[in-house]
């Protein structure tokens, strides 16, 4: 399968490289990513077992996590992940993204005016989950707005090469542009591809995560819609999970992990607090 992919070489810098064709069958992982869950939750209830959270720190008053999607999915394909962050305490409020499908700054402002509705309601900063496409709108909003965001996990995001994509990807984006063409609304256009909105996106994209936002980046070498090793940086803190790209979302392994850097977050966060609390000399 072979495609002229539409997005500018500087979103796939020299040492990456999209997953050839073949990649795809990794992700038919998925099936059995998904039985695990099953298995995981119809153990827990035969045994009246529950999930040991003792490990790391628990939130109080349930902190909001703000659950992002990744190209071409929606709200709903995190709702599993959903189940387990609130099981966990947190208080989880959806992208209200049907389809990430449209321009990116566009949805980066929607999404920046959906964090200052939940930050108003709560009284505090947001944490973000973002899944693929989902984690790069979390990074950039984290690094436009960190007044409204506290912390960041993305997964299986491509940060350092976002055209860095399985041949399907490009294909799917050259039919939205064609879509835009046409006069359809509300899908991605060649400038959102291309253009000035794909080079504002990408630079605030690389632009560093302030000192007071946690930022941890997941990835797995099983994924088979991105390249792997473009969805962490090398200096930045980043986690390897053994999933399908698709199925970060689902294996119950990852959703452990999601919980428990959550915590990490949470308590390096309290100890910054503290630290900023102690009087001078």
């Amino acid at each position: 399968m072979s495609v002229n992919t539409p997005t500018p070489s500087y979103l796939c810098p020299p040492g990456y490289a999209p997953p050839r064709a073949s990649a795809l069958r990794r992700e038919l992982r998925v099936g059995p990513e998904f039985g695990r869950y099953v298995a995981h939750q119809v153990g827990q209830r035969v045994g009246h077992r529950v999930v040991d959270d003792t490990a790391v720190p628990q939130p109080e008053g349930g902190e909001p996590v703000l659950m992002v999607p990744g190209f071409m999915a929606g709200d709903y394909t995190l709702g599993l992940l959903g189940k387990r962050l609130r099981t966990a305490g947190y208080r989880t409020y959806r992208a209200h993204i049907p389809a990430n499908i449209s321009c990116v700054m566009a949805n980066a402002a929607r999404l920046e005016r959906r964090l200052e509705t939940i930050a108003d309601r709560r009284g505090s900063r947001v944490r973000i989950v973002g899944h693929s496409l989902g984690g790069l709108l979390g990074r950039g909003l984290a690094v436009r707005r960190p007044d409204l965001v506290s912390g960041v996990i993305s997964l299986g995001s491509p940060i350092s090469a976002p055209g860095a994509h399985h041949p399907l990807l490009a294909a799917s984006l050259l039919v939205l542009m064609q879509l835009s063409k046409a006069g359809v609304p509300g899908v991605m256009s060649r400038e959102c591809v291309t253009g000035a909105c794909a080079q504002q996106s990408f630079d605030e994209l690389r632009s560093p995560v302030p000192d007071d936002v946690e930022f941890t980046a997941f990835w797995s070498l099983r994924d088979g819609i991105v390249d792997p090793h473009s969805c962490y940086e090398a200096d930045g803190d980043a986690i390897e999970v053994r999933a399908s790209h698709c199925g970060m979302v689902i294996d119950p392994a990852v959703l452990e992990k999601i919980v428990a850097t959550l915590g990490r977050h949470r308590a390096a966060a309290g100890a910054a607090s503290a630290l900023t609390a102690l009087p001078a000399g």
